[in-house]
């Protein structure tokens, strides 16, 4: 099954690099890479465009102007771009472990979206990280890791659950199932249902209200937390509002309790003018 990969960025090149290598040695090969880009300088492009020659990857780069976060609407417009019937959306921070995309594939299935998780990295260990460490997969090697600073956890758990013992976690996690925007899964046919991303939200939680509305129309989402892996680069996050933050959860109740599927502000106004993102 061919996937489009939708990777969220916004000027983190350094970080964009690290996440596309992992990309360049997955088990699943059938993909394309669309970049979906909030308003990144020069130096993005820059990037994308020497990571095309030296991945042989296939990429697009959607991008738009940079008029504060936005990213809401740049995931419409790359939908848009998208050509496969399944998507997997995930950031310019999170690298892949080499079976990712083939844990995706492996359990899409009709009426469901897939909903997996992220193991956060301190900076001094995300710094740590080089493109021989990620094309030979250490970097994703619990004792690697914490040799690069990462501290010990009950969390470390995600690293190191495979095959049955990953399907169990997964089964009795007590963490809802909520749709991740930095590793979830869903049918484009599902996403258009629904009207795509709703772009009046700003950042924290735009992906859950995205996906209460996935369920309000019937489709069931299921945890791929333990199988499902990518590591997540630190960084700041200057754009988050607390006031912000709360109103898109007001927002989100209000969609849960009265079931509401179609968001009036998402992708269908895109539909006059698909070139409104410019992909490479």
């Amino acid at each position: 099954m061919k996937l489009s990969v939708i990777i969220s960025t916004y000027n983190s090149p350094e970080w964009l690099e690290k996440v596309l290598w992992g990309y360049s040695v997955q088990t699943h090969t059938d993909f394309e890479v669309i970049i979906a880009d909030d308003g990144s300088t020069i130096e993005t492009r820059h990037c994308i465009d020497r990571m095309r020659q030296e991945t042989g990857l296939p990429i697009k780069h959607v991008w738009q102007e940079d008029d504060g976060f936005r990213k809401c609407r740049i995931l419409n417009l790359a939908v848009l771009q998208s050509e496969s019937e399944y998507l997997v959306f995930t950031d310019g921070d999170c690298i892949p472990r080499n079976d990712f995309l083939e844990v995706h594939a492996t359990e899409a299935k009709p009426g469901r979206y897939l909903s997996g998780g992220y193991h956060k990295l301190p900076m001094t260990t995300s710094k740590a990280i080089t493109r021989e460490d990620i094309i030979s997969g250490r970097c994703f090697d619990l004792s690697w890791l914490k040799a690069h600073g990462l501290k010990s956890t009950y969390k470390n758990s995600k690293l190191t659950a495979r095959g049955w013992k990953a399907r169990l976690f997964n089964s009795v996690t007590p963490t809802r199932c909520r749709f991740k925007g930095s590793n979830g899964s869903v049918w484009k046919k599902d996403v258009l249902a629904v009207n795509g991303f709703d772009e009046t939200m700003a950042y924290g939680g735009e992906d859950r209200e995205f996906g209460v509305r996935l369920v309000n129309l019937g489709i069931k989402p299921k945890h791929v937390r333990y199988n499902a892996i990518v590591i997540h680069l630190d960084h700041a996050r200057g754009y988050a509002d607390p006031q912000i933050v709360e109103a898109n959860k007001r927002h989100r109740i209000k969609v849960d309790k009265e079931l509401i599927v179609r968001t009036d502000h998402g992708i269908e106004q895109h539909f006059p003018h698909h070139a409104a993102g410019v992909p490479n």
